[in-house]
């Protein structure tokens, strides 16, 4: 019993230390869709076609993703952090709108999306990576898409904002 205890701690060290090493860790909320170039796709509260990065919760609650961060540089993964009290319901869909105006009301990041392509990362509040997406140069009025939601890879495609991309359109 007590060679089963120590190899439980020992694996259990082991993953810790992979989850370390590699930085990333599982959920069930990630970036579905991005768009970089919005010029009338969808407006903001304050009617400005600002760029977007949608977040999907694949899993069966919700979640509150106050205090996680989102970013486009990975030497700064606490770029700009969450609100607190931000919740995600299961199944469902949020907006970010990526315009470096912090001062609007919404959930306003202070960072832009690049047009010519970068990186997007989702973030835990202990800095590990949930979701990482590398997107090329963004075509107009094309957004880069999870297709099925939450689980398939990236394609352009007429977006869904707010709304599935399982779609066709």
């Amino acid at each position: 019993m007590k060679a089963f205890k120590i190899s439980l701690i020992i694996f259990s060290l082991s993953l810790c230390i992979s989850c370390e090493k590699e930085n990333t860790v599982e959920s069930s909320v990630v970036i579905n869709e991005l768009l970089a170039v919005n010029k009338s796709v969808a407006a903001d509260q304050d009617g400005e076609f600002d760029d977007w990065i949608e977040l999907y919760n694949c899993g069966s609650l919700s979640l509150d993703l106050g205090g996680y961060y989102l970013t486009d540089s990975k030497s700064r993964l606490t770029r700009w952090k969450i609100p607190a009290n931000t919740l995600i319901e299961a199944g469902s869909y949020l907006i970010f709108w990526t315009d470096g105006d912090t001062t609007q009301n919404g959930l306003h990041t202070n960072f832009k999306l690049s047009s010519e392509g970068e990186n997007v990362f989702f973030v835990t509040p202990d800095r590990l990576i949930i979701d990482k997406v590398d997107y090329p140069n963004q075509t107009l009025q094309l957004s880069y898409s999870r297709v099925p939601d939450g689980t398939g890879q990236f394609q352009w495609k007429t977006p869904t904002f707010n709304s599935t991309n399982n779609i066709q359109k």
